[in-house]
This record gives structure tokens, sequence and C-alpha cells, in this order.
């Protein structure tokens, strides 16, 4: 048995969430197309049009806000209300911005606020997502589970 030398990335500092705007929706989708491409292979599922499309079909700008680093856009993330609670959708973080604690800072703000409100979050997740670890140091838990979320 081998373990392999690992590289730790230093965390992100002075990341910000501005309001998305209708422009934002082609460079959402092709972060979409990068971040989702190994789990939707994974699972059958990859489409290269139809990924980017889907973005398109739900993106929501009112709902949703842009994660910038540097004055860069390296994510987003949306939370719409629906159900009876607030939906966590779309939280897309760019690959070199993964495993730096950006995503754990997003979400606790995003948590901070539905908290302030009052509001429970809920979300999907794909089979097998590496993202279902940083849901659940979160405090989510699984509620339902079917073929192709868990």
């Amino acid at each position: 048995m081998a373990v392999s030398a690992r590289t730790t990335l230093a965390p992100v500092a002075g990341w910000v969430l501005r309001s998305a705007v209708a422009a934002d929706i082609e460079v959402i989708a092709e972060l979409l197309a990068t971040v989702m491409r190994a789990d939707l292979e994974r699972l059958g599922r990859y489409d290269e049009h139809r990924v980017r499309q889907r973005l398109r079909d739900s993106f929501s700008p009112q709902h949703t806000s842009i994660i910038m680093i540097d004055g860069e856009l390296a994510g987003c993330v949306t939370v719409r209300p629906a159900e009876g609670r607030q939906w966590l959708e779309h939280f897309y973080l760019a690959p070199h911005c993964q495993g730096r604690e950006v995503g754990s800072a997003v979400l606790c703000t995003v948590l901070e606020r539905t908290d302030a409100q009052g509001m429970t979050v809920g979300l999907n997740v794909l089979q097998g997502s590496a993202a279902r670890r940083l849901y659940e140091r979160h405090g989510f838990v699984v509620e339902a589970q079917d073929r192709s979320t868990s």
C-alpha cells in the first residue's frame, strides 16, 4: 500500500458575492459544463449542449449571486424560494477555487441569511458527488434518494 503526496491549496481570501445579471448566463453555463462534466459522465448523463441549456432554462438572476475573487468570476450560487423553503441550486466553483474553503465560506453566508429568515434550505445532489461531503459538514441530511440524486 502506498500513499501519494497530496497538494494542499492555500485558502482563498477576499471573495465577495455580487448580484447576478442576465449577461452572466453564458459564463455560468460554461462553468456548469466544466464543473459538472465528470459527475455527469460518470452517471452516463453528460450532453455538452443539454448541460448548458438546462442552466439557461432555469437561470434566475434575481435569486443568483456571483462569487468574485480578485475581480474575477469564480462561481455562483442560487437560493430560490419554493415549496415552503429556500432551494440551494447552481452552486458551482471554478476548479481552481475548489478545496480552498471558498465553498464552505459561501455556504455559511447563505445559511446565515436563510437562518435569519427562519427558512429551511433544501438541495439536490448528484449521486456520488464529492459536494455531498461539503453539505453534510454544514448539517444537511438526506431526506430522499433516487437514481440520479442522493
